[in-house]
């Protein structure tokens, strides 16, 4: 490796680096082995190679000063044949090492990506939902990406480097010891004029890349939220589209310019690197060279101490900055392990048994809860927030109790923010109560396995969320062995298989992000679709209604009346038309149930419900305008 080559690996290493003064302890490395042990045989191979190949780079240039030797001494043509073939030999053999070696490096760190990918995939997938709306899905990601890259590189690169450096030093400093002592002892003089500046230029440089890197995170942020549709209309909608734009080319523009900064350390480090090298290899040449004249010094052993010197010194700079690569890589650990380390708040336990057999009863049994706190679900950093908040845990529900019969409809109204969603979320064990208990069929949530749970209860919310990709792809979320006759047939059933079916590709038609390219209503019926191919025995519907018009409205009521049909239902409602004909309705206010009974009761009772009721009928009367 050139001085010139080793100098830009110096500038990239420092430039990546990552700072972070917390210890790092025994447990943090047992874990690390731990990721690794399933790759021992790859690793061991790999250090290895890295060893022969270190030990072949430094034969070279000891061959070359013979074959030197050779011409000047006269010696055979058959000799220096010889050594010009074994030269080449090396040269095959470190060709052939070094793309096993790279294989194995390939094997190793690839391995290591996914299996601490699948890990913490995995793993988040295990968290609550209060985790996922208090995280910035960008900072998310980027423990998926950035950090779990970074960790590989300690087994893919570092490892490797510090093996072959380590021993192309040692045997370097050996035979350069053995010809000459005086010139190698000299040129280990000069080097920390090379090694301090590349600290120095690399913590300036680190510190221009992450001012870099943070101004590319908030414009990559700003053009992930403007770029949606909803960013997008709210943008045009507010007619700010000159104040997006100037502030994102104040960051543009201060990137630009620390990228130009950037080229001018980097030049000047690159230059200044150089030109330390090429004073220490003037040194050698010239004081070898003088020795050689007195006869003290072969011309051979001055051209191989010459080759010898970047065996030398790459190695050296590579060594000196290996603390701070090995430092990055467990600080990308570190990050890794914060998130493996959040403790998902649902567990299943280690008897759950699936839901019983038949019709499902829904009962909620003095039910008290509160959300966690940010301390119990999050990360600061995830947050990226100095502090997490650590307010949190009031109770939101108060001794909520009512049974759903198989077949039923109960229906909860009531104010925004009484808690209608909370229960709703509590039947799927989305949350743990606090105190109390969900049953289904007699059993608690708690005791049931999650796989039943899922198959059991199907849920319609008002947003009708969609992932963007194909209608097939986003109905068989349901059921993955769903066939074609089946996805038509809900699709019949939720009113959308003509539109459906007048579309250029059909099933394969692309939704948009978060469905955007179908209507409001559109959107819903999909959903309910979805919901018809999973066939649960519990129906939740979180007001799936309340954003559309009256015509939308009656198309989706149509549809629902398919998905309730001989279900156990739990139906949130803002429209309290809707939900005239529940078998009960509990009216929550405060988390607490204030009334219970049928419409026709409720409304004699003269209560809350029935303000609500009067209040909703008048607001929505239509007044005939005046001629």
């Amino acid at each position: 490796m050139s001085m010139e080559v080793t100098a830009w690996n110096a500038v990239y290493n420092a430039m990546h680096a990552q700072e972070d003064k917390r210890p790092f302890s025994k447990a943090t490395i047992k874990r690390i082995i731990g990721f690794a042990q399933p790759h021992r045989r790859e690793l061991i191979g790999f250090l290895f190679l890295s060893a022969i190949g270190a030990g072949l780079a430094v034969a070279t240039p000891v061959l070359a000063g013979r074959v030197v030797e050779a011409i000047i001494n006269g010696e055979s043509t058959g000799l220096v044949a010889g050594l010009a073939v074994v030269i080449a030999v090396i040269a095959v053999a470190e060709a052939g090492f070094g793309l096993v070696e790279r294989w194995f490096s390939a094997r190793i760190g690839e391995g290591i990506i996914l299996d601490l990918r699948t890990s913490v995939f995995g793993h988040v997938q295990k968290m609550p939902i209060a985790f996922f709306t208090r995280t910035r899905t960008g900072a998310l990601v980027s423990r998926l990406n950035n950090d779990v890259i970074g960790a590989q590189r300690a087994f893919s690169d570092i490892l490797s480097g510090v093996v072959s450096n380590f021993v192309t030093l040692v045997l370097a400093l050996v035979v350069m010891m053995s010809i000459s002592w005086q010139i190698t002892l000299l040129a280990l003089v000069l080097l920390p004029v090379f090694v301090l500046p590349a600290q120095r230029m690399g913590t300036r440089l680190a510190r221009l890349e992450r001012e870099a890197a943070n101004h590319n995170s908030h414009m990559s942020t700003q053009m992930t939220e403007r770029f949606s549709a909803a960013g997008a209309t709210l943008v045009k909608l507010f007619a700010r589209p000159d104040n997006e734009l100037s502030e994102f080319a104040a960051r543009a523009s201060r990137v630009r310019d620390i990228g130009v900064r950037t080229a001018m350390v980097q030049w000047v480090f690159i230059t200044a690197l150089t030109l330390v090298g090429a004073l220490a290899l003037a040194l050698v040449y010239g004081l070898g060279g003088f020795y050689a004249l007195r006869g003290q010094l072969d011309a051979g052993s001055v051209v191989a101490l010459s080759l010898l010197l970047t065996r030398l010194y790459a190695p050296l700079t590579s060594l000196a900055s290996a603390r701070v690569e090995v430092m990055s890589a467990l600080v990308s650990f570190s990050r890794v392990f914060e998130v493996l380390d959040l403790k998902p708040l649902i567990d299943e336990s280690p008897t759950a048994q699936p839901v019983p057999d038949g019709p499902v009863t829904v009962e909620f049994d003095h039910v008290d809860f509160g959300y966690p706190s940010a301390d119990k679900v999050s990360l600061a950093s995830l947050e990226e927030v100095a502090k997490l908040d650590v307010r949190g845990g009031e109770q939101i529900l108060h001794d909520v109790s009512f049974v759903a019969e198989p077949g039923q409809m109960v229906a909860l109204v009531g104010s925004s923010g009484a808690g209608k969603s909370t229960i709703a979320q509590l039947i799927p064990r989305l949350y743990d109560v606090d105190d109390g208990a969900v049953r289904l069929s007699g059993v608690d949530v708690r005791d049931l396995s999650i796989d039943s749970l899922r198959q059991t209860i199907g849920m319609v919310t008002q947003d009708g969320h969609l992932f963007h990709e194909s209608i097939r792809a986003n109905l068989l979320l349901a059921r993955a062995d769903a066939s074609e006759e089946e996805l038509w047939d809900v699709l019949r059933r939720a009113r959308l298989d003509q539109l459906i079916a007048s579309l250029p590709a059909g099933l394969d038609t692309i939704v948009g992000e978060r469905g955007y390219r179908l209507s409001g209503g559109e959107r819903q019926r999909l959903t309910i679709a979805r919901l018809l191919l999973a066939q649960p025995r519990v129906v939740i519907l979180d007001e799936a209604t309340a954003h559309l018009d009256s015509t939308s409205e009656a198309a989706v009521q149509a549809a629902l009346g398919e998905a309730l049909a001989g279900r156990t239902a739990v139906v949130i409602a803002h429209r309290l038309s809707t939900v005239r004909t529940a078998d009960q309705i509990l009216v929550i206010e405060a988390g607490h149930v204030v009334e219970k009974g049928t419409h026709t009761e409720l409304m004699a009772h003269g209560g809350r419900y029935e303000e609500l009721y009067r209040t909703q009928f008048e607001e929505q009367e239509i007044v005939e305008p005046v001629a």
